[in-house]
């Protein structure tokens, strides 16, 4: 479940910081030749080079942030036998989904919760709560992990990378047309940029990104079935749905910064408009998505 939001953040921070750094610099005055027209095709070009590569950024840092935002300890040496059992089942699951063994590593945490990020499927991030490994028996752990796993087999956070591309160029393509307009029409500035291009950018930044989270989240939803239909496969549809009964049973919400509730096993129950913004199914639709399979 930490994922996402620790993606969206991330995303949002760098673009609001690379442009306060290129109005600094002077770098978006190139954008206007002339002082008064906006060129179009110029700006999608920038706006792609940098949406893209804030969102690049974001995914090649995710594992460091992970284990930043968590204190998360990766296991090097097993310390006992329960690390044992949780390297050795990644190992197996990652073996079987076809990918590289990724790093394990286990965070304190009172909350039943797990995530899995990573910039490439052979070299990921597999990292599970205390209160998960205390919590769950083995089968309903080891469930846990497939889903994990079949997270970075099925290279959900590429296509996440790819689909926030998009969106953060977009987002900073329509701020600063729209940025553009308020100066010129609602300032009146005839030459170069005002104080009110650069406001209206920051703000109309942050305004697109969050509303076009929405499709960032529609997506982690969708996702999170793939990945339980593939912690079926990998360790058993029984295991599968008794895992995501357990976490059901869970008296309290997951713990987990809210920078990084996308990256977790399950989220928080949310309805109305509210629903837009969950990163996870509710937890009833994907266990009757996994009964109805056949």
């Amino acid at each position: 479940m930490k994922r996402i939001f620790l993606f969206l953040a991330t995303n949002i921070a760098i673009i609001v910081v690379l442009s306060i750094v290129l109005n600094v610099l002077g770098v978006d005055t190139l954008l206007d030749k002339e002082g008064i027209n906006l060129d179009i095709q110029a700006l999608l070009i920038f706006a792609a080079i940098f949406g893209f590569g804030g969102s690049f950024i974001s995914l090649a840092i995710s594992k460091w942030m992970a284990k930043r935002m968590t204190g998360a300890q990766v296991i090097g040496q097993p310390s006992n036998a329960t690390e044992a059992w949780l390297v050795e089942t990644v190992r197996r699951l990652a073996r079987q989904a076809g990918i590289g063994m990724p790093e394990v590593a286990v965070y304190h945490s009172p909350d039943m919760n797990a995530f899995a990020t990573g910039m490439r499927r052979n070299n990921a991030l597999v990292a599970v709560s205390t209160g998960l490994l205390q919590s769950m028996n083995r089968d309903e752990a080891e469930a846990v992990l497939g889903h994990e796993i079949s997270h970075i087999a099925n290279g959900d956070m590429v296509t996440l990378t790819l689909i926030q591309g998009v969106i953060n160029t977009f987002v900073i393509f329509l701020s600063r047309v729209i940025g553009h307009v308020v100066d010129r029409v609602v300032f009146k500035t005839e030459r170069g940029y005002g104080p009110a291009y650069l406001i209206t950018v920051i703000i109309s930044q942050i305004v697109l990104a969050i509303l076009a989270s929405m499709i960032v989240l529609w997506f982690s939803r969708q996702r999170e079935f793939r990945a339980d239909a593939g912690g079926a496969r990998l360790t058993g549809r029984e295991k599968m749905i008794a895992a995501l009964e357990r976490l059901k049973q869970a008296h309290e919400p997951p713990q987990l910064p809210d920078q990084m509730a996308a990256f977790g096993i399950f989220g928080m129950p949310k309805s109305g408009l509210k629903r837009l913004f969950m990163s996870h199914p509710p937890l009833e639709e994907r266990i009757a998505a996994l009964r109805a399979r056949q």
